[in-house]
């Protein structure tokens, strides 16, 4: 053979070697934009999410089978997340897009416009529930209560919307109307007006009440917000001035809020003591303490009812736990997961459940809530007649002080 032909015919080789060996250890094609958007967003949830089975699946599957769909805009890259993240099956992790992650991070010692409702997605049945109106606010004022059931907002049902388009499709300008289709217990749904309005968030409200036999310290808290804690402290150092013998602390229809803000708000009353457990997908359990001096030594009676979620129940069972308190009233929300915001790199934002937390004594408050020392029903009220004689559940609370508070004096006597 041509010594020629047999150089070509190994160069030949050579090359088509070269080709393949190259084509096989060349890097994969650039990610695109959106592909590095859900990217970002699996990773997040792959280090960071509570339960580490991901819903029991194979959650780099998920991904991969992300990414197979064709991501041509943001809009198309957010349905992807979206559709990873119901995967989990937990309403409390969730995508927001740019304009839903800043209103989030609206300070919450602000003010809002809209009707005033926090709501929650009750993870058994699935509907959109009501956790509480906010106290005063346009909701509130038309008779919406916790545990209400919202089966449509303007005529669009509520089946498939997330929190956040739920929450979005109820702001509006003041003085514009949205229409609710709401349902309660098994009676027919009912549809109710409700114009929006500016909602001022004031988180404590507190006056001396005189009962029979006591001056009564009441405190009501109707949310966790970063100004929360030193409203509280303000308000418990001018009624220990005025003479209280005795506190409640009314934390019926509080949502909750901000986690430090509970546990600050804790140490107001105790000396001493666990306040919450946090326990992460490792196990692993980290703790806040109170060391104290706490405010006040006085008696105190906590109000809970079924609109008491989140941080108010870390308050409530911080204080049943301590022996620093007696609860009354009806069993609890139940949420006892906690979650953190990631912002994405194009400036919306996840929600992720990261924790959970537990009493003092370990009880898992998840979709469980906390019991009442003395159970106590009450009928819906109007804001006008809360702590006064229509209350049952206030007066069953200022029974008790009095009892307590006459024992204690008897006590230093003898």
């Amino acid at each position: 053979m041509d010594n020629s032909k047999v150089f070509r015919s190994i160069l030949s080789f050579i090359m088509a070697l070269w080709l393949a060996f190259g084509s096989f250890c060349s890097p994969a094609a650039a990610l695109t934009d959106e592909q590095k958007l859900v990217s970002q967003a699996w990773r997040i949830v792959n280090r960071t999410y509570l339960d580490d089975t991901f819903n029991h699946q194979n959650w780099a599957q998920v991904r991969q089978e992300a990414l197979k769909t064709r991501l041509k805009d943001s809009q198309t890259a957010y349905q992807a997340i979206q559709n990873m993240l119901k995967t989990l099956d937990d309403p409390f992790t969730r995508f927001l897009d740019p304009r839903q992650y800043r209103s989030l991070q609206v300070n919450t010692s602000g003010e809002l416009t809209g009707v005033g409702l926090q709501i929650a997605l009750n993870s058994e049945t699935g509907k959109l529930e009501v956790v509480t109106p906010i106290a005063g606010s346009p909701a509130e004022k038309a008779g919406i209560l916790p545990r209400d059931r919202i089966v449509k907002i303007e005529g669009t049902p509520t089946d498939n919307l997330t929190l956040d388009e739920a929450a979005s499709l109820m702001r509006g300008r003041i003085g514009t109307a949205v229409s609710l289709l709401i349902e309660r217990d098994s009676s027919s749904p009912k549809e109710i007006s409700i114009i929006r309005d500016r909602i001022t968030l004031n988180p404590v409200i507190a006056k001396l009440q005189k009962s029979k036999k006591n001056n009564i310290g009441y405190i009501r808290l109707t949310q966790f917000n970063a100004n929360a804690p030193i409203k509280l402290a303000n308000a418990i150092s001018e009624l220990e001035e005025k003479g209280a013998d005795g506190y409640i602390l009314d934390l019926r229809n509080n949502p909750g809020g901000l986690l430090q803000a509970g546990i600050e708000v804790a140490r107001l009353w105790l000396d001493s003591g666990i306040v919450v457990y946090t326990v992460n997908r490792q196990g692993v359990q980290g703790n806040f303490e109170s060391s104290g001096p706490a405010l006040t030594k006085d008696p105190l009676v906590v109000l809970v009812n079924q609109g008491t979620a989140s941080a108010s129940e870390i308050l409530a069972g911080a204080l049943q736990d301590n022996k620093r308190a007696t609860l009354v009233g009806e069993k609890t929300f139940g949420k006892g997961l906690i979650q953190s915001l990631f912002e994405l790199s194009d400036g919306s934002g996840l929600a992720v459940t990261i924790a959970k937390y537990e009493t003092p004594n370990h009880r898992d408050i998840n979709k469980l809530g906390i019991t009442p020392d003395k159970v106590m029903p009450s009928e819906p009220i109007a804001i006008n007649q809360v702590a006064t004689s229509d209350d049952v559940q206030y007066q069953t609370a200022v029974e008790l002080l009095e009892s307590t508070t006459i024992a204690q004096r008897l006590g230093a006597r003898s």
